[in-house]
């Protein structure tokens, strides 16, 4: 099933309903998404994220195929993370908007599959707004969020993940994933993530493989810097030993040591930075709009240097 325009216009209005103050956009102060998404270790998890998208064949097609992700690697994460943030933290016609840009690009990514890969026969098409594929993508948003807040700040109660769970609907809707195909609880939410994490859908095929040499700085003519090294140690402690052996990653008794002593030191290191150092730049910028300030060039100046440093774990420069 493909998210037609009118289905994601749709899925728009639904969102529109379920909002009481525009300014605030698609969650607001106070709500469970701001509590966990608002805090900058939510990105511990997104090496975890992209490759578990990478998974999916037709995500890594359609990255192969149709990204510049490896010429402008510094601009495809400002653009990137630009929608991103502009869903969850602008007012409602920002997400509107990104959510409508981003299904337009969206319309131009499809192709077919060079090669058989997992359950997918050669020759078969993909498109960017298959709703399968728009879950998956989804999914691995949210449970890296849940998964990276836990690692650094100890278990969440049940109650929050629940409530937060159910808020990020508003996420989903905004790529018009229809509310009948999402996991209708964080139980079941939980079932689903185990089932694709068990299933052949999730086959790590060579462009996959190419892309996460790449992001993490290890493809041809690269050299791997120490922050590249840092966000592969990541990714490969979070994700599960299947996936991880077929991307390549190495996790034997020196990294898992390695990644021990990191969380180690980042448990206690989280709590003693100040809070303008630990939300992220858009929050930020989000809560002063709501407030009635001025944008602060400080946090324009601190989301460049972070988008700059998400290159650099590739070796842009």
């Amino acid at each position: 099933m493909l998210v037609s325009r009118a289905d994601l216009e749709a899925s728009l209005e639904r969102i529109r309903a379920a909002v009481s103050d525009p300014r605030h956009g698609i969650h607001g102060p106070g709500s469970p998404a701001w509590r966990l998404e608002r805090d900058g270790i939510v990105f511990l998890a997104g090496g975890r994220a992209a490759l578990l998208q990478l998974a999916h064949p037709f995500v890594a097609y359609g990255v192969d195929q149709h990204s510049k992700t490896r010429s402008d690697v510094v601009g495809r994460f400002r653009r990137t993370f630009a929608n991103v943030f502009a869903m969850s933290f602008g007012d409602l016609d920002e997400a509107f908007h990104a959510a409508r840009r981003v299904h337009t690009i969206h319309t131009h990514i499809t192709g077919t599959l060079p090669a058989a890969a997992g359950p997918f026969p050669a020759g078969t098409v993909y498109h960017a707004n298959d709703v399968d594929a728009l879950l998956w993508v989804y999914a691995t948003l949210i449970d890296g969020v849940v998964m990276a807040t836990e690692l650094v700040r100890g278990a969440l109660p049940a109650a929050i993940i629940a409530a937060y769970y159910r808020d990020t609907w508003q996420f989903a809707r905004l790529f018009g994933i229809p509310d009948a195909r999402l996991p209708p609880d964080w139980p079941a939410f939980q079932r689903y993530i185990a089932s694709m994490l068990a299933s052949p859908i999730l086959t790590v095929t060579p462009p996959a493989r190419d892309m996460a040499r790449f992001l993490f700085g290890r493809g041809p003519g690269q050299t791997q810097s120490r922050l590249g090294a840092f966000a592969e140690l990541m990714a490969a402690g979070m994700l599960p030993a299947r996936l991880r052996a077929d991307f390549g990653l190495r996790f034997g008794a020196r990294e898992q040591i390695a990644y021990a002593a990191a969380m180690s030191v980042m448990r206690p290191a989280v709590r003693l930075l100040p809070r303008r150092l630990r939300y992220l730049p858009a929050y930020v910028a989000a809560r002063r709009r709501i407030d009635g300030k001025a944008p602060s060039e400080l946090v324009r100046w601190i989301e460049r240097r972070m988008f700059e440093l998400a290159g650099a774990v590739a070796g842009a420069r």
